[in-house]
């Protein structure tokens, strides 16, 4: 008997259950969701998600690390905005591809939510 179907390996759950893991707190999903509107600096977030400049960096960095987002630099400032594996569609839904998985985070606009 298969446990996850046919042709679901186990490791490649393994990378689909840390991106889970990293989707779950609920910092890192309104950071998504401000940046699925474009770049912003650790100053604008800190501001909008009222949480210090340690904390932000500090999800922002395992966000980075997982290629959710990228950063460019201009002068001393650093903008964060959406990697190329995540993408905003027409219906604001964010959608994130890790091979061969796709997550669609729905309902973007003002309330917080997965469809």
């Amino acid at each position: 008997m298969l446990k996850h179907g046919p042709g679901v390996r186990e490791q490649n759950l393994e990378p689909l259950a840390g991106l889970f893991k990293l989707l779950s707190d609920k910092t890192r999903l309104k950071i998504l969701m401000l940046l699925s509107h474009g770049e912003r600096n650790v100053s604008s977030l800190c501001e909008e998600l009222k949480l210090p400049q340690p904390t932000v960096s500090h999800h922002l960095g395992l966000l980075r690390l997982e290629r959710i987002i990228c950063n460019r630099r201009h002068g001393k400032q650093v903008f964060y905005g959406l990697d190329g594996q995540v993408r905003t569609g027409a219906d604001n839904a964010l959608q994130i591809h890790r091979e061969p998985y796709t997550i669609r985070i729905g309902n973007l606009n003002g309330t917080y939510g997965a469809g």
